[in-house]
């Protein structure tokens, strides 16, 4: 006869929550696939957690680039794109924070930046039509491969 068990009830069936896991949204200096900000925001909107919209702008080691502090200059087309999902989730009640990462290395940046975070979801969501299709393939299989969390990742 076994005494020492305690019976299983609906309380010990239910995990503590661990923390805001916010949802993370990631291009590589171009704008958003639609489908890829939508999916974002309604995730953050639904789970009540963060959003971060994350732009990770590749810069290329010159010696330029290095005596300038890896300067960035966006376009209009790809700041417009980051204020977009920004202002909606924003105005549906969920905090938002935006980042630029201007890195020689943007899909390490990227993996790192999800290490630090610790989001619950990770969208990969560059327009693929104004990617380079080579940057995308290995961002889309190291983040696949490397992430320790959801991912999704906009069609080719």
């Amino acid at each position: 006869m076994l005494t020492g068990r305690r019976p299983a009830g609906v309380s010990s069936a239910f995990a503590t929550p661990s923390g805001a896991r916010p949802v993370l949204l990631a291009t590589f200096d171009v704008p958003f696939a639609p489908e890829a900000a939508e999916l974002a925001v309604e995730s953050a909107v639904e789970s009540g957690q963060p959003l971060l919209v994350v732009n990770v702008a590749p810069v290329p080691i010159l010696p330029i680039s290095i005596a300038m502090g890896y300067e960035y200059a966006g376009t209009d087309e790809v700041e417009e794109s980051l204020r977009a999902p920004a202002e909606l989730a924003y105005s549906l009640a969920v905090t938002v924070e935006r980042l630029r990462v201007s890195t020689p290395h943007p899909v390490a940046a990227l993996l790192e930046l999800v290490v630090e975070r610790s989001p619950g979801l990770l969208v990969l969501g560059p327009d693929t039509s104004k990617v380079q299709r080579r940057l995308y393939r290995k961002a889309a299989k190291r983040v696949r491969d490397e992430a320790p969390c959801l991912v999704w990742l906009a069609p080719e």
